[in-house]
């Protein structure tokens, strides 16, 4: 029996963020091994970023000039793959930083054409978008979870193969991916052609609005793990809360198309922000296990939620002709968000420790704010 488009997609996601699940436990592992020092190891970790910031409007604008997105895609995760061999070779600090960043920019340009493609593709087979989305959830949560016992008993020799493992299978599945657009003859032309005809600020203020929420998202990440052991928390403490997190925002992933059939995009991005603004807020008084447990139940409502309306929003009014472009620009947008607080956590955490997060949820108001201010210029009556 063949597969259908939906779940020939869910496989791809499942392998898609197999990447980020060994290089947020190995990467700063192996580049010590490789002798780099803790600056050296920062630029790595933030040049395929701030290049991405340069070329994720040009690559989702290329996508939607293609005779289909998944051209793109494929070409993206076959240069991804062979960028991974590369580190072999790779030993200094100057290649090293070449050939990660090919590596991890070819990969993550093609995430947010992918996640356009396969949101026009649900929304013109009336299949729920979020389900798919959520298997690249798991696939980073069981990479994540394998990688820990990886380190554990091989090191940093297990780094090598498991990112070039992850890049081999990715590329391959990439082949295995449908067709996106709609067959000829049957295109829906709904919504903006041009992505000028929607930067004005009923459209502009809950993209930036969630970009800020979702950049506080990046600081658990970052930070995170650091500040709960200094709290007293031990290690294994600390993974099972960060997988209870991901739990959530899979469960979060799975249930949206209940609420995004009951509520406009922009309410749903509203409550994520408010959700935030608590979360952040409680985290800055430096709570105990359970509260910490309570809290990380909440990450399926502040990120997964919001991502999903987000993305639901920008579907609601563009066209398929601009679906990739108008996701890259969702997407730098966060990009632009996630330097800001990083940078800014940083500073605030080394002058007044867990107080740090009450930067995060002023961050979140600023974007609850925001979110708020477009339903005012334009009523959710009007559209998403």
């Amino acid at each position: 029996m063949t597969a259908s488009p939906e779940r020939r997609t869910a496989v791809f996601y499942f392998v898609l963020f197999l990447t980020g699940g060994v290089a947020n436990v190995y990467l700063g592992l192996w580049l010590n091994a490789r002798g780099l020092s803790e600056e050296q190891i920062g630029v790595i970790n933030a040049a395929p970023v701030l290049l991405m910031l340069t070329l994720t409007l040009v690559v989702g604008r290329i996508a939607d000039r293609a005779r289909d997105w998944r051209q793109v895609i494929v070409i993206g995760i076959l240069a991804s793959a062979l960028f991974a061999f590369g580190l072999i070779w790779a030993r200094a600090f100057w290649p090293i930083l070449a050939v990660w960043t090919l590596h991890a920019v070819t990969h993550m340009a093609v995430i947010p054409v992918i996640d356009a493609a396969a949101m026009r593709m649900t929304a013109r087979r009336g299949s729920p978008f979020g389900p798919m989305r959520a298997w690249g959830t798991a696939g980073y949560l069981l990479m994540l979870v394998g990688t820990g016992y990886a380190a554990l008993h091989w090191g940093a020799a297990a780094f090598l193969p498991l990112i070039i493992g992850a890049a081999v299978l990715r590329a391959a599945l990439a082949f295995w991916l449908p067709n996106f657009r709609a067959p000829p003859g049957q295109e829906v032309r709904r919504g903006a052609t041009r992505l000028a005809q929607v930067m004005r600020p009923w459209f502009l203020l809950p993209l930036l609005g969630f970009a800020a929420i979702n950049a506080t998202h990046h600081l658990q990440n970052a930070f995170q793990g650091l500040i709960w052991q200094r709290q007293g928390l031990g290690t294994d403490t600390i993974g099972l809360l960060i997988a209870l997190g991901a739990l959530s925002e899979t469960a979060m992933f799975f249930l949206f198309d209940r609420f995004a059939h009951r509520f406009r995009a922009r309410t749903l991005l509203l409550t994520s922000a408010l959700v935030s603004v608590a979360r952040w807020s409680a985290m800055a008084l430096a709570p105990t296990l359970p509260w910490l447990v309570a809290l990380q139940s909440l990450h399926g409502i502040s990120y997964a939620m919001g991502f999903l309306a987000c993305v639901q929003f920008i579907s609601n009014w563009t066209s398929e002709d601009i679906a990739a472009e108008a996701q890259g620009f969702f997407m730098t947008l966060h990009q632009v968000m996630a330097v800001l607080a990083l940078t800014g956590f940083g500073w605030l955490l080394a002058r007044v420790g867990d107080m740090a997060f009450a930067g995060a949820a002023a961050m979140a108001l600023a974007g609850a704010l925001a979110i708020w201010a477009s339903r005012r210029v334009q009523g959710p009556q009007i559209g998403g």
